[in-house]
């Protein structure tokens, strides 16, 4: 009996130290595939002698090897146990929802604008004579993609241009005139096609929901638009993000990154404007809402429509991509079928203990304190001002924070096994957490561009 037992002890040894060896070279040659060396050779080093230790326990003979056997079960088992069985003690439980609307005057992009002498100036900032000085300081900074700025590349802050310039276009297409042939149809059909059609255009994921009066801005702060009142009375919003590119992020603060973000801009604005005018076609009332031309705060809506939380950074933390996309949203009247919302405690939680953003920002713009109520709503608040102050200095739009945050790794089955882990036990996740720190580094190198954007201007 005690034979028969020691036998399936061994085999199941060997077997376990086979299946480790393939998990992590798996993931040893996902890694190389995503230009993570450190993290590759962590993981081959890691399968390669934990595999050989439980193979050789299972054939080789040796002092109390029966014991060594059953405590390398009784660690694999443990840790599947952890992974598997839902443990979730939230430090958070429930969510809040704002009370107020935002004024985007207050915006630092609605801010930066301003010119001195002016009107809209004089009357800003005898309002708010504390930001003065402080914005002073900052447009005596380059600027963003100003040829005297820290991470200046010719080829690619002009890329970043020419997409910023052709969002300049889509600018005045975000409404339109209403057909007068309405089509009528299910909600719920209408609401598939909705998402499948956008997903289709390039979107990575879409939701629907009730337009609050919290998603809209309460005065616009930017271009011509400046000073009016937001008299937006549209009864749904769908909101959907685009995926930045991984390896462009992982360069911030250089100049790729603001490329990537320029051209997600770019994207994500001509799908909202296609929906919107697809919708207004239908009969039915619709306003994109892009780069530069915001009524909405898209984060907010995004979150009531399912796409993510917000977290410590102040952006949304997408379930298979973190904080690497970006947003635009279409308000309409067209019958929609609203997703229902779901509070996902897990990302907050998780937002708590990590503190990775906050660990590498460059500016020290966001906070390592746990979340407070702000404007009725219990969440972070970043430093805008320091944050604008290094984009202003860089010339680019940063993106360190998403770069670390853990949350960014790519959407493939390797990272989803983790992410599942992390929804699934708050134990988990911290174990996740700090294997995070060891595989990837607790402050990760900024990437290098990438080979085909280091062109050289020629001499004459």
């Amino acid at each position: 009996m005690l034979n028969s037992v020691n036998y399936i002890i061994d085999i199941s040894l060997i077997v376990l130290g086979i299946a480790i060896f393939v998990f992590f070279s798996y993931a040893g040659i996902v890694s190389l595939y995503e230009k993570e060396k450190r993290a590759s050779r962590i993981f081959f080093t890691v399968g390669i002698l934990s595999s050989v230790f439980y193979i050789t326990t299972g054939l080789v003979s040796f002092p109390y090897q029966y014991i060594v056997s059953l405590i390398l079960l009784s660690l694999f088992i443990v840790f599947g146990l952890i992974y598997i069985i839902p443990v979730r003690s939230a430090t958070v439980t429930s969510d809040s929802k704002p009370i107020g609307q935002i004024d985007e005057r207050n915006t630092m992009f609605s801010r930066n604008e301003l010119k001195k002498e002016t009107d809209n100036y004089i009357n800003y900032y005898s309002n708010n004579p504390e930001k003065e000085l402080i914005d002073n300081g900052i447009r005596d900074n380059p600027g963003l993609l100003n040829h005297k700025s820290s991470a200046f590349n010719r080829l690619m802050f002009t890329s970043s241009h020419a997409s910023f310039f052709t969002i300049g276009a889509l600018k005045n297409k975000v409404d339109g005139e209403v057909s007068s042939d309405k089509f009528i149809a299910d909600e719920i059909k209408m609401s598939e096609y909705i998402k499948n059609w956008t997903l289709k255009l390039g979107a990575y994921d879409v939701g629907i929901t009730e337009l609050k009066d919290y998603h809209k801005y309460s005065t616009r702060g930017r271009g011509v638009s400046y000073n009016k009142k937001v008299t937006l009375n549209h009864k749904y919003a769908i909101a959907f993000t685009v995926e930045m590119d991984i390896d462009a992020v992982r360069s911030g603060p250089l100049a790729p990154i603001v490329m990537e973000s320029a051209q997600q801009y770019l994207e994500s604005g001509a799908i909202a404007v296609q929906l919107a005018e697809f919708i207004r076609s239908l009969g039915y009332p619709a306003r994109a809402h892009i780069d530069r031309n915001y009524e909405v705060v898209c984060t907010l809506v995004a979150k009531d429509a399912g796409l993510g939380e917000i977290g410590r950074m102040g952006l949304l933390m997408t379930p298979n991509l973190g904080p690497r996309a970006r947003i635009a949203v279409v308000t309409t009247d067209i019958p929609l079928h609203i997703d229902k919302l779901g509070f996902e405690p897990s990302v907050i939680d998780f937002c708590i203990k990590c503190k990775k953003c906050a660990i590498n920002c460059p500016s020290n713009s966001i906070s390592f304190v746990d979340r407070t109520e702000i404007n009725g709503v219990v969440r972070w608040q970043i430093n805008q001002e320091s944050c604008f102050d290094f984009w202003t200095k860089t010339g680019t739009d940063c993106g360190r924070c998403m770069s670390v945050c853990p949350y960014s790794h790519p959407d493939n089955l390797l990272h989803n096994i983790i992410r599942n882990g992390i929804k699934n036990s708050n134990i988990f996740s911290s174990i996740a957490l700090q294997l995070d720190d060891v595989i990837y580094g607790k402050n990760p190198a900024v990437k290098p561009t990438l080979r085909w954007m280091n062109v050289s201007p020629t001499k004459n």
